[in-house]
């Protein structure tokens, strides 16, 4: 219990910012309309591309004994390249679906 203690306190900032994050994310996301929903979420998705160049640079400093870090890098780079696909096939069909049809 003591060292979960020293790890909150050693990153408090860290945690609080997921924190504050997590109430902005449901406030931003309980107020867009509900036919906004989709696009956001595909361009969020979208975007996600900064959590793969994050893992990589966490994999690249990452010790090469340091086997955790190196999967957990990898499960990030490979859940992250999934979610931007996704993302831009979301995308892809929304805008099939504005075309005009002959």
């Amino acid at each position: 219990m003591s060292d979960l203690f020293q790890l909150f306190l050693a990153h408090k900032e860290f945690i609080y910012v997921i924190i504050l994050s997590i109430f902005l994310g449901v406030e931003v996301i309980s107020n867009v309309p509900a036919i906004l929903h989709t696009p956001l979420m595909s361009g969020a998705n979208a975007i996600h591309g900064v959590v793969i160049i994050g893992a990589i640079i966490v994999m690249g400093h990452a010790a090469p004994d340091n086997i955790l870090a190196l999967v957990l890098g990898f499960l990030a780079v490979v859940l992250g390249t999934l979610n931007v696909v996704g993302g831009f096939v979301v995308t892809n069909r929304m805008l099939e679906m504005f075309k005009k049809k002959d």
